[in-house]
């Protein structure tokens, strides 16, 4: 098994879909992971070479800008785990 160069990887154009039993769900994952990320992440923002790399404001930003989209999932998912609970508790503590 060929490893070839660890320390530059080939990088294609993006995520294809795999051959599946499933291609509807296949799809959906990839239409919902285009939706959330539709850029590429900026390499050039990252500098592997030094040891410690020092990340400006505007490099951080864009980097969160970046991970928007998984960022307002994230924050979608932990308004559920904490609001549903909370709504689920009223609902049965408070019949009236």
């Amino acid at each position: 098994m060929e490893l070839g160069n660890i320390s530059k990887p080939p990088y294609g154009s993006g995520p294809e879909a795999p051959g599946s039993s499933t291609p509807g769900l296949v799809t959906m994952a990839h239409g919902f992971l285009r939706l959330v990320q539709p850029n590429p992440l900026p390499i050039e923002l990252i500098n592997f070479e030094q040891p410690q790399s020092t990340f400006s404001r505007e490099d951080i930003q864009e980097l969160l800008l970046y991970e928007l989209g998984f960022l307002v999932c994230a924050a979608i998912g932990v308004l559920f785990v904490i609001l549903v609970p909370l709504v689920g508790c009223c609902f049965c503590c408070c019949r009236c």
